[in-house]
C-alpha cells in the first residue's frame, strides 16, 4: 500500500505510548520499500542450457505407458523374476517370532527389492501351495535395534502367482491410452519426443531465468528490512501449510513427524525468502529503469486468453489469480525478464 507516495512493505507496526483521559497516543512504525541499486542487468553471459531427446528417452517413456496398462493374470507356473507372489509368511530368530515379522496375503513383487536382501530371490521356483524356509541376514542399518545384522527365517507358503502382462503396442493400445490422433508406433513416439522435448525447454528456460536472476542480483545494492523477510517467511509458513493439507497433514504433525518446530522451518526458508524478494525487487527496479507500464486493456486482454486457456470464466480467473492489478503485475514482471535477457 501507499500512504502520501511511500510505498510500506510489511504489515504496519503499531505500539500504545499513552493513554490519559484527554488522548490516546499511538505509535506507527512502518516498513518502507528499500532503495535499489542496480548493477549491470543486460548482456549477462547467461547461457541457456542445449536440449535433446535421445531415442533411449522416448522407448522409456512409452514403457512407462505400457506398464501403467499392464494387467496381472494368474499364473499356473512357478514364480519368476517380475511375478507378483501372494504369501504368508512369518519371521523367527532364534526360533522366536518376532513382531512385525507375520503378513498374510501379501502381495510381493519379486525383483522390486522391497524385501530384505535375498528374500524375494529365494521364492523364484516356487509354485501356488508351496511352503518353504527362506533364511535371510537383515541389513546393519535396519530401524529394529533387535534385528539389525541378525540372522533370521522366515516360514513361506504360496497362496497364488501372477504375472505382469505388458500391453503390446497395437490399436487396443492406443485406444486405451486415448490421445488425439495417434493410431501408429510411429505417431506415439513422435509425439512422446515433442512432450518430452518441450519439458525440457520448460526446465531449461527455467534454469536460465534463475541464473539470470542470480547474476543480475549478484550485481545489485540493497539492504533489506528484517521486517520485509518476517513478511515473507509469514507468506511461506502459509503456503507451506496449504501444501500440507493438501497431503492431509497438519502443520503441527509435521513438527512431530520432523521433530522440527515453526523457528527451525523458518530457518530453512530463510535463504529463499531473501532470494524471493531480491528477485522481486530487482524486477520491479528494471520495469522502472525501463519504463515499462502495463495499461488495463492490455491485462484485460490478458485475463481473457488466461481463462480461455483454463476453462474458467474471466471474473472466475480474476478472482482467483488476484484481481486485473495482479495481472498487470505480472505481465510487467515478466516483460522486465525479457530484458534480463538481452544480448547485444
Amino acid at each position: 500500500m501507499k500512504i502520501k507516495n511511500l510505498e510500506i512493505v510489511a504489515q504496519p507496526q503499531v505500539d500504545l505510548k499513552n493513554v490519559s483521559k484527554e488522548e490516546v497516543e499511538f505509535e506507527f512504525i512502518l516498513t518502507l520499500k528499500p532503495t535499489v541499486k542496480l548493477g549491470k542487468y543486460k548482456n549477462l553471459n547467461v547461457k541457456r542450457e542445449s536440449t535433446k531427446v535421445t531415442k533411449e528417452e522416448v522407448d522409456k517413456a512409452i514403457k512407462e505407458m505400457q506398464n501403467r496398462f499392464a494387467e496381472n493374470t494368474i499364473k499356473n507356473g512357478a514364480i519368476e523374476n517380475g511375478d507378483i507372489a501372494i504369501i504368508d509368511f512369518e519371521g523367527f530368530k532364534d526360533g522366536v517370532a518376532f513382531d512385525g515379522g507375520k503378513g498374510e496375503n501379501y502381495s510381493l513383487t519379486i525383483g522390486s527389492n522391497t524385501f530384505i536382501p535375498g528374500f524375494e530371490e529365494q521364492l523364484i521356483g516356487m509354485k501356488k501351495g508351496e511352503e518353504k524356509e527362506i533364511k535371510v541376514t537383515f541389513p546393519e542399518n535396519y530401524h529394529s535395534e533387535e534385528l539389525k545384522g541378525q540372522d533370521a527365517t522366515f516360514k513361506v507358503s504360496v497362496n497364488e502367482v501372477k504375472q505382469i502382462v505388458i500391453p503390446e503396442i497395437d490399436e487396443d493400445f492406443f485406444k486405451d491410452l486415448g490421445m488425439e490422433g495417434i493410431d501408429t508406433k510411429e505417431k506415439l513416439e513422435n509425439q512422446v519426443k515433442e512432450n518430452i522435448k518441450a519439458e525440457k525447454e520448460r526446465t531449461s528456460e527455467n534454469k536460465y531465468i534463475d541464473a539470470l536472476l542470480d547474476k543480475a542480483m549478484e550485481n545489485m545494492e540493497v539492504d533489506l528490512p528484517q521486517a520485509m523477510i518476517d513478511e515473507e517467511l509469514h507468506r511461506m509458513l502459509h503456503q507451506y501449510e496449504d501444501n500440507l493439507k493438501m497431503q492431509g497433514i497438519t502443520l503441527e504433525q509435521f513438527y512431530q513427524y520432523t521433530n522440527s518446530d515453526e523457528e527451525s522451518l523458518k530457518a530453512q526458508m530463510s535463504e529463499e525468502a531473501i532470494k524471493r524478494i531480491k528477485s522481486r525487487l530487482l524486477l520491479e527496479e528494471v520495469a522502472n529503469q525501463e519504463k515499462i507500464k502495463i495499461t488495463k486493456s492490455e491485462a484485460d486482454k490478458e485475463a481473457s486468453e488466461l481463462a480461455k486457456k483454463y476453462q474458467m470464466k474471466k471474473e472466475e480467473f480474476l478472482s482467483a489469480f488476484g484481481g486485473i492489478e495482479m495481472v498487470q503485475y505480472d505481465m510487467q514482471m515478466r516483460k522486465a525478464i525479457e530484458v534480463l535477457k538481452e544480448n547485444k
